[in-house]
């Protein structure tokens, strides 16, 4: 678990790193096509978060071995072996892939509000409400996940 946490980690810096590197004007000077650049590293750094956060979570399933042959014996050891790291993935899951399309949605309705809030300032009020609809959806994961946390 410790190892995915760190891979994970690490995609995360060199997120971040690349992105202050490809902010500076002298070096997409030199880059021939800065789309293709940034497309194929958010495809890199997807394909390799996705696949390390697969890695942690198949190493969260409990192993076979820990189930026992007679019914009260399984119950009490299926109820000890179980491990709420898949709790806290799923929590995180539903929060982060929430605010995600949250946020994809208020910056579609936000653009569209502005602009149409430009030609017609009385449209104020519809175009509030279409992101507060794209926010609530954030809301909706969060909900979920406190309920996931309540189980765990």
């Amino acid at each position: 678990m410790f190892v995915s946490f760190v891979l994970m980690s690490l995609t995360v810096f060199a997120t971040i790193i690349l992105g202050v590197i490809f902010s500076n004007k002298r070096v997409m000077e030199h880059v021939s096509s800065p789309v293709k650049v940034g497309k194929r590293t958010l495809g890199i750094n997807m394909v390799s978060l996705f696949s390390f956060m697969t890695f942690a979570i198949l190493s969260l399933i409990p192993s076979g071995h820990a189930f026992a042959a007679t019914a009260n014996s399984a119950a009490t050891s299926v109820a000890v072996t179980i491990n709420p790291g898949l709790g806290y993935i799923g929590a995180g899951l539903s929060t982060g892939l929430a605010s995600m399309g949250a946020g994809i949605g208020v910056g579609i309705a936000g653009a569209a509000g502005i602009g149409a809030i430009s030609e017609q300032p009385d449209m104020l009020g519809r175009t509030l409400i279409y992101v507060g609809l794209a926010e609530g959806v954030a809301i909706y994961g969060l909900i979920i996940s406190i309920m996931i946390f309540g189980r765990i």
